[in-house]
């Protein structure tokens, strides 16, 4: 029996290559309000915890089981975390363009909490089996480590990347689906605010319960909890599925990007006219008008002067449209784009000097976690009766991030807004994480000497094993000054890239933070490659390092970098927030 679809909702699907759900169109209103709510909030938040504490559980001991199983120098070990870290971060932006584009979030992120279901497994057996692990190394033994044939190695960096491939399904999927099932902005920033502490909860969760399995029971024993809660975090997202409302596809943002790019590269010839005789596409065409080929209606507006070569993209010329069997036009939109999309475009263009000065911060920051981590290996990490696990040291940016949220919100905020009458700027907030992070390099830098000095005062250079008697508490202070810092520049690069950019490129700002976050530990790899070649400071031997240099050094670039940094935010002008 066919149902009395309009033609017009029935022609605009056929177009985009959609199946159309007669039903669907007949009662769209009743259909969204059924679904969604927070009766699917305690599916969701078991989901992002199970899958959080699994993804920290692997990745915070990463560097030491390299180093105690894997028989990987300390250095290098380092630098494969770094190099694993900037793949996690940088696989989301992937994940969320196709979610966009082709499939939704909630199929992406059910099939990729299974594949985190199979990364811990990997792991797992990896610990367990020996042959998928080198002969143990003996320090003292006189005789080389044996280190971890091609195959071992590949048994390995399967597990590291089905875990990437999890990664990239569910980082930012798991947020947009959850914001997707209420209709209420008040609604979405409580669940953003959620979202936010199961991801630092269950961080912290992996970094110091498992962490401390694998340190102190097994290796095997972590891995399978880490399996577990990935199985638990699967089973809660897809009881749920019944309830959960799903968004259509709405394309991937970087697509109209793309498409100003090439039109303008291929007007590039093409002269602006005058304004007597300007001629831009806006996107409205009127249906029959055979006067208006284009079907660019109001030409009032033209593109800012900005940018303007990326004007000849909005530029109507001949070859920009086609003729349709109905006889209207058709838009090329390799051809010829909206002067909504140029300007989209200019945005991000306007907003990258300030997007580059973040990414020294995220090197440093990546630096510091795994070298803090080297530190605390030859440190004395009692508490009491307790022994800390040095992969669990990154708790203390997760914590300080969390407190210092909570105090920026409760405290420090108010007070300003008490003292200034306003609130401060998101570029003041990203530039007060700047300063801190200096600090935090040069406490890293004064804690670092200080253990060199006991190393120096026993004459153990040599002795890779000995442990300095400093307390490794003394780390905390670092970390806790880089989390103040995170939890101001961090979030103003949220806020900044959120409200500047146009709303159809909302996904792009959270894009580019994750893409700050993979650039540092890349270039953080980087990095350490270059001190190494052309200094003696970082030999596996931690104990006969000169790590202090390195601090100083990274001091000095988050400083210079604070420099251009305030350069930028001088000469960037607010779109849509005030100042």
């Amino acid at each position: 029996m066919e149902t009395n679809v309009p033609e017009e909702k029935r022609t605009s699907a056929s177009r985009q290559g959609l199946h159309v759900d007669h039903e669907s169109l007949q009662q769209p209103q009743s259909d969204h309000r059924r679904k969604g709510g927070w009766i699917t909030f305690p599916f969701l938040g078991a989901a992002m915890m199970g899958l959080g504490v699994a993804m920290s559980g692997v990745l915070s001991n990463l560097v030491v089981y390299l180093i105690k199983e894997y028989n990987v120098p300390s250095v290098d070990a380092a630098q494969i975390s770094n190099i694993v870290a900037g793949c996690l971060s940088l696989a989301p932006v992937a994940g969320a363009v196709v979610a966009d584009a082709f499939f939704g979030c909630y199929p992406i992120v059910a099939i990729s909490m299974a594949f985190s279901v199979l990364s811990s497994v990997v792991f797992t057996l990896t610990a367990s089996l020996r042959g998928l692990r080198p002969a143990p190394c003996h320090l003292g033994a006189g005789s080389p480590c044996e280190p971890a044939s091609a195959g071992q190695m590949a048994a390995l960096y399967a597990g590291v990347f089905l875990m990437c491939v999890s990664a990239a399904g569910s980082r930012f999927n798991q947020a947009t689906m959850g914001a997707d099932q209420f209709d209420s902005a008040a609604d979405r920033d409580v669940l953003f605010n959620w979202f936010f502490v199961f991801l630092y909860a269950s961080s912290v969760v992996g970094s110091t319960v498992i962490v401390y399995v694998q340190d102190t029971v097994s290796w095997t024993l972590g891995f399978g909890i880490s399996a577990a809660s990935s199985v638990v975090g699967l089973v809660a997202l897809l009881l749920g599925t019944r309830y959960y409302r799903r968004s259509a596809v709405r394309g991937s943002p970087f697509t109209g990007l793309a498409q100003v790019a090439v039109a303008a590269a291929r007007k590039w010839k093409v002269n602006v006219p005058t304004s007597g005789e300007l001629k831009f596409y806006h996107g409205r065409p009127r249906r029959g008008d055979a006067d208006d080929k284009a079907g660019n209606g109001d030409t009032d507006l033209a593109p800012s002067d900005s940018f303007s070569f990326l004007n000849r993209a909005a530029l109507i010329t001949d070859g920009d449209t086609v003729a349709a069997v109905d006889g209207s036009t058709v838009i090329r939109p390799w051809r010829v784009c909206t002067v909504q999309q140029v300007e989209d475009l200019k945005t991000v263009l306007r907003i990258l000097p300030l997007w580059s000065a973040a990414i020294v911060l995220s090197v440093a920051i990546g630096v510091q976690i795994n070298f803090t981590i080297l530190q605390a290996l030859v440190m004395d990490r009692a508490v009491g009766r307790f022994v800390i696990p040095a992969g669990s040291m990154i708790v203390g940016t997760l914590v300080a991030v969390v407190v210092s949220l909570g105090l920026l919100d409760r405290v420090l905020l108010p007070l300003w807004r008490r003292l200034v009458r306003h609130d401060p700027t998101p570029l003041q907030r990203i530039g007060a994480g700047h300063v801190i992070t200096i600090v935090s390099m040069a406490a890293s830098a004064v804690i670092e000497r200080q253990r060199l000095a006991t190393v120096h005062a026993r004459g153990e250079e040599g002795n890779p094993a000995w442990v300095s008697p400093l307390s490794a508490m003394w780390l905390v202070l670092p970390f806790a000054l880089s989390g103040f810092g995170e939890a101001l520049h961090f979030p103003g690069q949220v806020t900044l890239y959120y409200q500047e950019f146009p709303p159809s490129l909302k996904n792009t700002a959270t894009g580019m933070v994750a893409m700050i976050v993979a650039l540092g530990f890349y270039l953080s790899t980087a990095l350490i490659g270059i001190v190494r070649r052309a200094t003696a400071w970082l030999p596996d031997n931690m104990n006969a390092s000169r790590l202090e240099n390195l601090y100083w050094l990274l001091a000095g670039l988050v400083s210079f970098n604070f420099g251009y940094y305030m350069l930028c935010a001088r000469l960037y002008k607010y779109q849509n927030v005030g100042k």
